[in-house]
């Protein structure tokens, strides 16, 4: 008799768990009974992969990383079944005084070969989605370079009494060099014609997300329908998710992305905690962005809005609170508009 995981499912006759290193990652490779039958390490390297892992499919398991996805395809195209685990919620599982990539290994390998649950599996977009969503963190990169140059050159001029201009646009540092008195252009002209050099370049990923959004992913146009939501947080939504279908419900997109409060409940004892903050930050980001704007002086009447104003009132900290709760209701409405393919309504019970 086939002996079975706590899942159900047949167990395989061997289990791999990996621990990803930055060039070299180690693996453990257990039988059924869960004992070591072999162990190595490997390059992280698609030749590497191949020398050590072709042969008969076996159930890998792995933690969610940064050479995580890419590697996950490479063994999934070698016919294996693979695990990307998350990370995070792993630690509780995991945690002990003797830690080291092998024995790391061993408990991914021990975890996978008796239920696949308890790693809290990751799903990874595929090569082109993330192809596409590295054009957005290349430009949130170039966007966070030129505040830092930015702002330097603000703290620079202030020292000599003169303040930069306040709106940054694509000219900004030709404009500052033209009220720059002579003493301090000759410190500041370069640095201020690299912010010039940057805001092009972030322009050209501009242009380049809205080509992607118009080619790829017509659910764009309908998130964005939303006041408040541009093609730029449309389209971080569409590909941090990858597929609508992975959630059951709508609700859910809200904890993925760690917009609702954390837990910490024993007995009569619940504290209210803060927001989980899993998940990607900077969609997170981008939420709360346009959750600002919703609120703010230009958003329009909705439902949306007089809901979250509503949350706002009582001092700082209930604005604070209500913003986190319009970008959570934002998460859950954009997973709403895609799966159902229509577009935002002010006042859906009007309508």
């Amino acid at each position: 008799m086939k002996k079975l995981s706590k899942a159900g499912k047949r167990m395989p006759a061997e289990t791999i768990g990996i621990d990803l290193g930055d060039k070299m990652s180690r693996y453990c490779v257990v039988n059924r009974e869960g004992e070591v039958v072999e162990e190595g390490s490997f390059r992280n390297q698609a030749s590497s992969l191949a020398t050590h892992f072709s042969g008969e499919p076996r159930r890998i398991a792995l933690e969610a990383g940064a050479q995580s996805a890419w590697i996950s395809r490479e063994l999934k195209g070698l016919g294996h079944e693979v695990i990307v685990a998350n990370a995070r919620k792993l630690k509780w599982i995991t945690a002990s005084d003797t830690k080291n990539d092998s024995a790391d290994a061993r408990k991914l390998a021990l975890l996978a070969r008796a239920d696949v649950q308890l790693l809290a599996p990751v799903e990874h977009r595929t090569a082109e989605q993330q192809a596409q969503l590295a054009v957005i963190r290349a430009r949130d990169a170039i966007l966070r370079a030129r505040t830092l140059l930015i702002n330097s050159a603000r703290g620079i001029a202030k020292g000599f009494g003169v303040r930069l201009p306040k709106s940054i646009t694509g000219t900004f540092g030709e404009r500052a060099l033209a009220d720059l008195p002579a003493m301090l252009r000759t410190a500041l002209e370069g640095l201020l014609r690299h912010i010039d050099a940057l805001s092009q370049h972030i322009g050209n990923y501009d242009q380049r997300i809205g080509e992607l959004a118009e080619q790829w992913h017509p659910e764009v146009k309908r998130l964005t329908s939303i006041p408040g939501v541009g093609t730029l947080t449309a389209l971080t939504f569409a590909l941090t998710l990858g597929r609508p279908e992975r959630f059951a419900h709508s609700r859910d997109v809200a904890g993925f992305l760690g917009l609702r409060p954390r837990q910490k409940q024993s007995g009569a004892h619940d504290p209210q905690l803060g927001i989980a903050k899993s998940g990607d930050p900077y969609l997170r980001k981008l939420l709360v962005q346009c959750a600002h704007h919703v609120l703010g002086h230009w958003g329009k009447d909705s439902a949306l809005r007089r809901w979250g104003l509503a949350k706002t009132e009582g001092g700082k900290k209930a604005t604070l609170r209500g913003i986190v709760a319009v970008a959570r209701k934002l998460s859950v409405l954009l997973h709403r508009l895609w799966v159902s393919g229509e577009f935002y309504k002010p006042f859906p019970k009007m309508v």
